[in-house]
């Protein structure tokens, strides 16, 4: 199973590809940042960013799409940028017929960490103990995408257990 993880953004979108197989560890195939051209439109921003997460649809069998609920900001005009980032992404993934799992920064923090209100300390703690994380992140975004795609693993892996019961 492949979980392409996105922490969405118009500066600077994180992805992360994620893959577990039955009985392996969780391996880190690809993530990093994506960026857009500052000093252009935002459609054409959104062009950019749409057209890098399509190439790496076609480069990768993703599996699930686990993606960061929008929170609330004060910056209004940021969050409907983020928003409409959002949209498509969401557009990609239901083109592609590729099922969406969101999540909130708790649920992904009870995910990985066991617990809704884990410090940022916990979270980086916790997820390199579940994967390997190279040292050369430089932004939050690529490793807040490993982290919400881990997170679509551990909702997958209950869903799972919970039906596995009935």
């Amino acid at each position: 199973m492949t979980i392409l993880g996105i922490d969405p953004g118009y500066d600077r979108l994180g992805y992360a590809l994620v893959q577990k197989e039955v009985g392996t560890k969780e391996e880190l195939l690809e993530s990093g940042c994506l960026s857009s051209p500052k000093n252009e439109t935002f459609p054409v921003r959104l062009a950019t960013l749409g057209q890098a997460i399509e190439k790496i649809l076609n480069k990768y069998p993703v599996d699930i799409l686990a993606i960061e609920n929008l929170f609330i900001t004060k910056n209004q005009k940021t969050a409907m940028r983020v928003a409409e980032v959002r949209g498509m992404i969401l557009f990609l993934a239901g083109k592609n017929q590729i099922p969406v799992t969101e999540f909130t920064p708790p649920q992904i923090k009870l995910a990985v960490t066991g617990y809704g209100l884990a410090n940022k300390d916990q979270v980086t703690a916790m997820a390199k103990l579940l994967i390997k994380i190279p040292e050369s992140i430089k932004y939050d975004d690529e490793f807040d995408a490993i982290v919400i795609a881990l997170a679509g693993l551990t909702g997958i892996d209950k869903r799972k257990s919970l039906l596995s019961t009935l």
